[in-house]
């Protein structure tokens, strides 16, 4: 399955969109999307999460509607999603948030709780499982947001600029938990740092100004780059090539 906007509209503000008539079909796999700031990644990946509701069009996954209030509960139960702010819950702890958030996706209580172990364990957060979340660095929060979008074991897996705030030890850990989710969860990936980009991603979506100016293989998207472009630099090239930077 693949995740789906049809003639999607949707702005902050009034006579402004940010999205307008957008139709994107995000490829299967793990997916990078790409943008520089201001450019509709946030907004485009809160319309897949059902976070944002479009002013007109429809977003999809597989035979579910994100608007419709009969499918919304399944919706949200098959889509993971992490936003660029992970808020603490007051007094609660790191095992308790992550179960908590399985619990409003539908898990019971003890499944939620016993599914937190194996969520944390998998962002390195177990030895902080008893911890307050507030007590937490901005690092080891955005760790524990990571946790949340995987504890109920989503199909899709949405995540807004998830290496923020990582050193590099952290982005590494990430780099290889987005590997081990490979045949188990289709992950969509929005950042605009191409090295960002790894061999564990498949596809590069290019968004630029509300709309898509490249989506293919990660090889395609490379190939953009002039020859005579260092391979460490390929990346960067053929980013620069495609868009007009922020707004």
């Amino acid at each position: 399955m693949s995740l789906r906007y049809t003639d999607c509209t949707f702005g902050y503000r009034a006579r402004t969109p940010v999205l307008d008539s957008l139709t994107l079909e995000l490829p299967t796999g793990h997916t990078v999307l790409l943008g520089p700031n201001g450019a509709g990644k946030s907004t485009l990946l809160s319309l897949g999460a059902s976070a944002l509701a479009p002013k007109t069009g429809r977003v999809g996954w597989g035979s579910l509607d994100s608007a419709r209030s009969r499918d919304r509960g399944e919706y949200r139960r098959r889509v993971g999603w992490l936003p660029q702010r992970i808020e603490p819950v007051p007094g609660l702890t790191v095992r308790e948030q992550a179960a908590y958030a399985g619990w409003l996706k539908g898990l019971s209580k003890r499944r939620a709780w016993d599914r937190a172990v194996r969520a944390l364990d998998r962002v390195r957060l177990s030895e902080l499982a008893d911890r307050r979340s507030h007590e937490l660095s901005g690092g080891q929060l955005r760790r524990l947001g990571i946790a949340q979008a995987l504890v109920h074991r989503a199909e899709l897996i949405l995540l807004d600029e998830p290496t923020a705030g990582l050193d590099p030890v952290q982005r590494g850990v990430f780099r290889d938990l987005v590997g081990e989710l490979s045949g188990t969860a289709q992950v969509i990936v929005s950042t605009h740092q191409t090295e960002d980009l790894a061999d564990v991603y498949e596809a590069v979506v290019v968004l630029d100004r509300g709309a898509p100016v490249f989506r293919g293989a990660i090889g395609d998207f490379l190939s953009l780059a002039p020859p005579e472009v260092a391979a460490e630099r390929r990346a960067e090239a053929a980013y620069r090539g495609l868009v007009r930077g922020e707004v």
